[in-house]
């Protein structure tokens, strides 16, 4: 460990200081401002020879010049280990409920916890032998943890190969005592704990390949998986203005998207939203498990009240915490909401940097640090041969709806799947209220590709007509245009849309949305129509998609199921004979 050095501030900035350091410093280590009592956690974020600029991740009211600077040597970094789920921490990693246990609901500066309580005892047991050979990121033994076995492995920061020289036998220990014991090639011993610390801006690297993404993540939700959908392994963005439904749609994604784990970054969004999904969510019974949603989540919680520099934090503690339950073979789901807040506090960040600004005063390496972040999602092979896998979704709010400020297009470059949330659906209540005219993915989901690119094309059919019915009216449409624009409003109303207050429709598995899909498909939306006149068209139409909301709301496979799908069949049959007695007789 690095000996602690000291320094002295000459220039306060808001929450950017200057900092005269006797000898040296380090980018990105850690210091401490000493006022008083408190002890406020800081960074280095440039040095300039002997002075060093540091962003405070403390409000820095009443600090003056000449008060006294601790720097520690260390990088900012996470406690990992047994007890991360159903926790609910800040920016740097401080458990939220014991501070506000210690200090009431207005938490006081300069105050950190440990993240995970040394005393706790956990059941050991072990899974390697006592002469074995280990390498970084290889599993020893596991401890039970909600539902899951958390595997205890060798610290990701060794190089090389280990033999093991002892190993615990199965019993209860706490975070500080030692579990085994390795020796290297050079003879050095290294004594592995159930907790490890890791630098939160340096990739978790301890695998035998990194993997292209290809199977897809069922998130349950239609219009994502059925015609934007998203890999396992891979990233998407969901931009859209204030209220079009972005942190409803994280919500139901988090409860029914098929991964093991899921952590929810809070960076910079308002309180009323954060204080809804921390009331929400230890009361929701996870659909996978029959046990609280909160057992297999991490809440990241950093508020638009907290100080402006933890939202850069808050980002990187949540994807550490999620590579390191990928390295234990299981699919984690990273939601970062929102990306433009934590854009925003380097955008501020930068200002008092004094640097050269870029586009709409955001700093000129915007793209390259959310490339970065975006970058830590994957899927990869560890080395016992098992599969792990980050999948990072991250909200954008773009002021004004607009997708084309900086910080929307940065993402989009990165990005394996756009979700653009409109206003326009929004306010019709179409919900998800993703456009499906604007949104894409370069990825390949479960149903038919050809399928899937004629719903594209009947949906961008129904739009153009609607347009053109906006100025020429309903009178002047051909009847072949008309049954176009009613195939794709009625695509749109009963498979695109979902009833998130329906236990049915709320999630839709793989398999429905394969067979009914195939059923719009092949019945509806090939098939050619041929009505009387506009009215009887616009009246079979509405009756479908009565029909269709009930089959929506009955469970998959059931009786009703049954029933509901042989009388739309029926409805469709009868306007097909309808229209070929009409055809003969004329």
């Amino acid at each position: 460990m690095t000996s602690k050095r000291k320094g002295r501030i000459v220039k306060v900035n808001s929450n950017m200081i200057t900092v005269l350091v006797d000898g040296y410093s380090i980018q990105n280590e850690v210091a401490y401002v000493i006022h008083g009592k408190e002890r406020l956690k800081s960074e280095v974020i440039r040095i300039r020879q002997n002075h060093a600029e540091m962003q405070v991740y403390e409000n820095t009211a009443s600090l003056k010049i000449g008060a006294e600077i601790e720097l520690t040597g260390e990088l900012l970094s996470v406690e990992l280990g047994p007890g991360l789920l159903g926790q609910i921490f800040d920016g740097l990693q401080n458990p939220l409920p014991a501070l506000a246990e210690r200090h009431g609901f207005f938490l006081k500066r300069g105050e950190y916890l440990e993240a995970l309580p040394d005393d706790t005892k956990w059941e050991f047991t072990p899974l390697a032998e006592k002469g074995g050979s280990v390498r970084a990121g290889d599993k020893i033994g596991y401890v039970p943890e909600k539902v899951f076995k958390h595997y205890i492995m060798v610290p990701f920061g060794l190089r090389g190969i280990f033999e093991i020289t002892q190993i615990a036998r199965k019993g209860m220990c706490n975070l500080k005592e030692p579990v085994a014991e390795l020796k290297g090639a050079d003879g050095k011993k290294h004594s592995v704990f159930l907790q490890q610390i890791w630098p939160v801006k340096m990739p978790i690297c301890a695998y035998r390949e990194k993997l292209k993404p290809t199977r897809p993540l069922v998130t349950k939700m239609r219009i994502i998986d059925s015609m934007f959908p998203v890999a396992r392994g891979g990233t998407y963005c969901i931009p859209g203005p204030f209220g079009a439904g972005k942190t409803v749609l994280q919500q139901l994604t988090s409860r029914h998207a098929d991964a093991d784990i899921v952590i929810i970054a809070a960076c910079g969004e308002r309180a009323g939203e954060v204080v809804e999904t921390l009331k929400t969510f230890p009361n929701i019974t996870d659909p996978r498990t029959g046990k609280p949603l909160s057992d297999r989540t991490v809440i990241i919680c950093n508020t638009s009240s907290m100080p402006v520099a933890a939202r850069e934090s808050s980002v990187y503690t949540a994807v550490t915490i999620a590579e390191y339950y990928r390295q234990m073979g299981l699919n984690v789901l990273l939601l970062a909401d929102s990306t433009s807040r934590w854009a925003q506090a380097m955008r501020e960040m930068s200002g008092r940097l004094e640097e050269i600004p870029g586009e709409e005063a955001f700093p000129a390496y915007l793209e390259s640090r959310i490339a970065s972040f975006y970058e830590r999602a994957g899927e990869v092979r560890l080395n016992d041969g098992s599969v792990g896998s980050v999948t990072i979704g991250g909200t954008v709010s773009p002021a004004g709806g607009n997708f084309e400020e900086p910080v929307t297009q940065a993402t989009l470059k990165v990005v394996g799947a756009f979700h653009g949330l409109s206003r326009e659906r929004s306010d019709a209540r179409r919900y998800p209220a993703i456009d499906p005219l604007i949104s894409w993915s370069k990825y390949k989901s479960f149903i038919d590709e050809g399928k899937m690119e004629e719903a594209h094309a009947v949906m961008r059919k129904s739009n153009s007509v609607a347009q053109m019915m906006k100025v020429i009216g309903e009178e002047g449409t051909s009847p072949e245009d008309y049954v176009s624009y009613l195939k794709g409003e009625f695509f749109d109303f009963t498979y695109l849309q979902q009833n998130a207050f329906d236990p049915v429709d709320e999630a839709t598995s793989e398999e429905r949305q394969e067979y009914v899909f195939s059923f719009i498909y092949e019945r509806i939306l090939k098939e050619k129509f041929d009505f009387e006149n506009k009215e009887t068209a616009l009246n079979f139409f509405h009756r479908l998609r009565q029909s269709f909301r009930g089959w929506n709301s009955a469970s998959w496979g059931s009786a009703e199921f049954k029933d509901i799908e042989k009388e739309i069949s029926d409805l469709v049959d009868s306007a097909k004979r309808k229209a070929k007695s009409e055809i003969t007789h004329g």
